[in-house]
């Protein structure tokens, strides 16, 4: 049985539809990529996995579970995680703190023992500031640990972004094209980390991204969107082979070919 399966998706705003039917089935233990070109309803259908979104028709189920109604706090209390191709992080916070927040779905701790900091709490906040210093150290921002989100690099904050994410402990990832806007350096850095997420943490990553090449090389599997509707899923050489992908992207061939 998959972990996440979308079945029948339909999204629309005001008679325009971004998503027509579409199905979806994410198997446990891979990295499972959305490609397709602008406007194709990548966004639309990681928005309506993570619950931004509900769908007019169509069900989510979570392992096993249906997800479809449920708001995105439990949503992520379940395992679900996610990142965003505009950077959402609290930017006037520090990296450490971004990260604690991350924490908040694991706390346990009551109001009144949380207020005067008994012992539970005390140890519960040391046992949440380890797994957030174990992430620091993972994705190597310990630099910047104590730095004020909005004071650092662009590629520095997308991978503050991926930590906070991680520090949710999800069993399935959502990348919203977790290397947009990057220089060939830091995309190679943050494809390692994707791997190293993926084959250390054991978690299961549903990845949209623009660079071919990034996708070809990392997915296990690819689902590919036109005009909201998908016309093409298989392992990487099927789809580098598939001639509606290519015709899809029409100037984007190219890339697909080249690979090849």
């Amino acid at each position: 049985m998959a972990l996440l399966e979308a079945n029948g998706i339909i999204l629309s705003f005001r008679g325009v539809t971004a998503l027509s039917d579409v199905t979806l089935g994410v198997e446990s233990g891979v990295i499972h990529a959305i490609v397709g070109p602008n406007g194709a309803g990548k966004t639309s259908l990681l928005n309506c996995i993570s619950g931004v979104y509900r769908p007019q028709r169509g069900t989510i189920l979570f392992d096993g579970r249906d997800v479809s109604r449920l708001a995105p706090s439990s949503r992520t209390g379940l395992g679900i995680a996610r990142t965003f191709q505009n950077i959402a992080l609290f930017r006037g916070m520090t990296v450490l703190d971004n990260l604690l927040i991350g924490r908040h779905v694991h706390q346990h701790t009551g109001v009144v023992s949380g207020s005067v900091y008994l012992g539970p709490a005390r140890r519960e906040e040391i046992a949440h500031r380890k797994v957030v210093e174990d992430i620091i150290d993972f994705l190597e921002i310990q630099h910047v640990r104590k730095k004020v989100v909005g004071t650092l690099a662009y590629g520095l904050q997308k991978r503050v972004e991926l930590a906070r994410a991680l520090a949710l402990d999800p069993t399935l990832l959502l990348l919203d094209e977790p290397m947009a806007g990057m220089n060939a350096e830091e995309k190679q850095d943050m494809a390692r980390f994707v791997v190293e997420i993926h084959e250390e943490r054991g978690t299961t990553i549903l990845m949209i991204e623009h660079d071919m090449g990034i996708v070809m090389e990392l997915s296990d599997r690819i689902s590919v969107l036109n005009f909201g509707e998908k016309i093409a899923e298989g392992a990487p050489d099927e789809i580098r082979r598939n001639r509606a992908v290519q015709d899809a992207y029409l100037g984007e061939q190219h890339e697909l070919e080249a690979d090849g």
